[in-house]
């Protein structure tokens, strides 16, 4: 197998070629040293939904360029011609695979704007929610990694498991994708009879699952050539690029909103937030690998704790004449991916004034990786992509 020397020694990432006062590589097309390829776009998958203009010397990566509006656009615009209510099926699509996320920011962004408060009951509820949503995500992106780099059977295993939280999101909510679960004022229904029975086998496949993965993924040989040491992030990166959770965590800093700035009822459970320091595509799969159990004891201590009975709903005014009072405020949350937050301002009419997302994918996957793949071999770059874990509908919102 060929590797690319400087990918398997982070502290000689720098390609042998000119740079100019700016910063960027000299770069002669007609003189035969230098090809220029695009990747992308095409749709399956983070790796499609964007296009990579690359510059390259013989495999190696000499400049990055990326190009986005290949999805969904102008998602913020539309929301200041909806109802406060006609947002929430909107706004899950800023990021499909996990729109929970979404829900919540947004229901508890009104609540804050509104001076409502959402019952116990309900944020019992809406942590159960965000983490059964943190946990199907990373059941797809753990063996995803492996699958970039061609071993598919971990993918088929994890959507199997995958497919297990969504039958319990489809009885909790009676939707397997988008919910609509978590509204202002609470929730939409209470658990069903037996739930947390049939919640806490599932959580025994997730640990079944991590085993077997740990085994047929991590421990192997070609997976460990191919992701050491490929797509390494300096931690001088983080705070300059704004990069969060998983990929901020792989690279030694402890950042989870969840510890940083507890919100609903998470300073009521107990776990660690795992940190390791190598900061590559291995690494950053293996911290994924970890939050994935570390999200199942979690929705098993969220079962455990959660009272039997109360209310899950707080009477709002009417949806079609909300009228939200003049103000803004910032709501944000742990996604899978690090820091989410809803940006909302309110002008006192029925719609909102202006809505804006932060997610983690705008830095990500623009200024972060064409940072990261000047070096890199052209083989490993839908590896390291994947390894970022973006959400491509976060930057065309």
């Amino acid at each position: 197998m060929k590797m690319n020397s400087r990918q398997n020694n982070p502290s000689d990432r720098t390609p042998k070629h000119e740079y100019g006062p700016d910063g960027k590589p000299q770069i002669d097309l007609s003189s035969g040293k230098y090809t220029k390829v695009w990747q992308g776009p095409n749709h399956p998958g983070v790796t499609g939904n964007m296009s990579l203009e690359l510059t390259l010397c013989g495999d190696e990566i000499v400049d990055a360029k990326t190009h986005v509006g290949y999805l969904h656009r102008g998602f913020e615009k539309l929301f200041e011609r909806r109802l406060y209510m006609q947002v929430m099926p909107t706004c899950l699509r800023m990021c499909v695979p996990e729109s929970d996320t979404n829900e919540y920011c947004f229901a508890e962004a009104v609540e804050e704007l509104s001076g409502i408060e959402a019952p116990e009951k309900a944020r019992w509820l809406r942590m159960l929610v965000l983490e059964m949503s943190r946990l199907q995500m990373l059941l797809r992106v753990v063996p995803g990694q492996g699958g970039a780099f061609g071993l598919g059977i971990g993918v088929q295993w994890g959507m199997y498991v995958r497919e297990l939280v969504l039958d319990l999101f489809e009885e909790l909510t009676g939707g397997r994708v988008y919910h609509m679960y978590m509204l202002p004022g609470g929730v939409r229904g209470d658990l069903p009879e037996g739930f947390r029975e049939r919640a806490l086998k599932v959580m025994e496949e997730v640990y079944r699952f991590a085993e077997r993965i740990d085994n047929v993924m991590f421990n192997n040989s070609v997976f460990k050539k191919r992701a050491i040491h490929t797509g390494y992030i300096d931690p001088a990166w983080i705070d300059r690029f704004g990069i969060v959770g998983p990929n901020a965590r792989a690279a030694g800093y402890r950042r989870d909103v969840r510890k940083d700035h507890p919100y609903l009822l998470y300073d009521q459970l107990e776990w660690e937030v795992p940190v390791l320091e190598h900061s590559d595509v291995y690494t950053r799969a293996r911290i994924r690998w970890m939050d994935m159990q570390v999200t199942a004891d979690l929705i098993g201590q969220i079962l455990e704790k959660m009272p039997e009975k109360g209310s899950f709903k707080t009477p709002t005014p009417n949806a079609l004449n909300w009228r939200i009072p003049l103000g803004e405020t910032y709501v944000k949350a742990e996604a899978s991916r690090g820091e989410y937050g809803y940006y909302v301002v309110s002008d006192g009419s029925p719609y909102p004034r202006r809505i804006t997302l932060r997610g983690p994918s705008y830095t990500h996957a623009i200024a972060l990786l064409e940072k990261m793949l000047i070096g890199a071999d052209v083989a490993d770059v839908g590896g390291i992509m994947v390894s970022l874990q973006t959400c491509p509908p976060e930057i065309e919102r």
